[in-house]
């Protein structure tokens, strides 16, 4: 990204913008601004070539499937979703039903978008796509040399009751199963 001066986004005015660093996954740029006061300021942002892509699969049982996988960044194990990356130009929908097939092995005949959601949208512009799937047929998996993934298959009820304890802490997977809560809570009052 090469500078690019005079832009106003809002309140925001972008003087220059430059790269900082950027490999396959994102790019850093700084940005020299006049802040919505008047002020002189700096912003740096991160932005994604992918977008996040989550998938709750629920079989006819009211189970779903969660994996335990190593988070460099945290340095942790963290119990989510099945998750993965999106590249531009791909359908949210395909990379769900890959990422579905590749970390827990299932495939699904019924497939709804659940949401659309910003993670943190002060300094990225990621975008994430959360779907729910029906129709399962279990199969095997085919992980990437980048996963250390096991798997788990749970009541639904039991995932949604590990969000309210604190257990699931990642937000593709907080968001999708506490507005699956929600959605039947509804229906149950209709």
């Amino acid at each position: 990204m090469a500078d690019k001066p005079e832009a106003k986004i809002g309140g925001w005015q972008e003087k220059s913008r430059k790269e900082v660093y950027s490999n396959p996954w994102i790019t850093v740029t700084h940005s020299e601004v006049i802040t919505p006061a008047g002020t002189d300021g700096i912003y740096g942002l991160v932005h994604f070539h992918n977008a996040a892509v989550g998938v709750v699969a629920i079989d006819d049982e009211g189970y779903t499937w969660l994996v335990r996988q190593s988070r460099y960044p945290l340095q942790e194990f963290t119990w989510e979703i099945p998750e993965g990356g999106s590249p531009k130009g791909e359908d949210p929908l395909d990379t769900a039903k890959r990422e579905l097939k590749e970390e827990v092995g299932l495939t699904a005949t019924d497939w709804q978008p659940l949401m659309r959601m910003h993670l943190s949208n002060s300094v990225t512009n990621e975008e994430g796509f959360l779907f729910v799937a029906r129709g399962i047929t279990v199969g095997e998996t085919a992980l990437e040399d980048s996963e250390d993934i096991t798997s788990i298959r749970i009541p639904l009820k039991e995932a949604i009751q590990k969000v309210l304890d604190g257990e699931i802490t990642d937000s593709l997977s907080v968001a999708a199963l506490l507005k699956i809560a929600l959605l039947e809570k509804q229906e149950l009052n209709n």
